[in-house]
């Protein structure tokens, strides 16, 4: 007899503000996956993995969850800390025929940790990522900004490739509603590697115009410089080696 398929749920957390992180809890089947890790977390005194937010996850339309016809890897969660020090949780997602496939677990604080695989039915998986994504009931004007801002910023990466930067995110945080911050990492393809790397952190005010207008009028004040010149530097591994020496 062939097994039952596991069933994906996504539940949103959203805390008030200062009282938690915004993040996706996937439910496999009942199973909080990530409250089954945090109790192995806590058990070997290990940080706890926070899920991964709403607008990294969850996009409209086009989100990472989704399968492509070519496997790639996604996080599901991280900690407030360096990945490579204290864990972050990543899945690879592939189609197998009518089946979504999550397998290939990957913890880069952990090496040889493993989960077991889970295998959806593709039509009730795919309908629960579109019913999470029409849950807008966490997004907040700051939020808005931050994920047009990011796209503008993405389709523009050749201002950044002549710094030697990437950009890693922008993000917008619900007890800080009248900011962003947008996090860049030079040299690029350093992030999981043992080489010196500096990450740089620019605070950008938002104001009560249109989303739309703010994220393009701060994409054209962004791209218009060298944006180390006005960044704070805010993590990194050896970043000193590189000419950016710790405050």
């Amino acid at each position: 007899m062939d097994t039952e398929p596991d069933l994906l749920s996504l539940t949103i957390l959203c805390p008030p503000p200062g009282d938690g992180w915004l993040e996706v809890r996937p439910i496999v089947s009942g199973r909080d996956l990530l409250a089954d890790l945090a109790l192995r977390s806590s058990a070997s005194g290990g940080p706890r993995l926070v899920g991964s937010g709403s607008r990294r996850l969850l996009g409209r339309g086009g989100g990472p969850l989704y399968a492509t016809a070519t496997p790639h890897e996604v996080r599901l969660a991280a900690t407030m800390c360096d990945e490579r020090c204290c864990g972050a949780l990543y899945v690879t997602v592939a189609r197998d025929g009518e089946h979504i496939v999550w397998s290939n677990w990957r913890n880069p604080a952990q090496p040889g940790f493993a989960l077991t695989e889970f295998r959806f039915a593709a039509d009730q998986y795919e309908a629960e990522v579109r019913r999470a994504e029409g849950d807008r009931g966490w997004e907040w004007p700051a939020a808005v900004v931050a994920m047009l801002l990011e796209a503008e910023l993405r389709g523009r990466e050749d201002w950044l490739a002549q710094w030697e930067c990437e950009l890693e995110a922008v993000c917008a945080f619900r007890d800080e509603p009248d900011r962003i911050d947008v996090f860049l990492r030079h040299p690029p393809g350093r992030q999981e590697t043992d080489l010196p790397q500096a990450q740089f952190m620019l605070t950008l005010p938002i104001s009560a115009d249109a989303p739309s207008t703010q994220a393009e009028h701060l994409a054209a004040q962004l791209t218009a410089g060298d944006p180390r010149a006005t960044a704070e530097l805010c993590g990194g591994y050896r970043p000193e080696e590189l000419g950016y020496p710790w405050p």
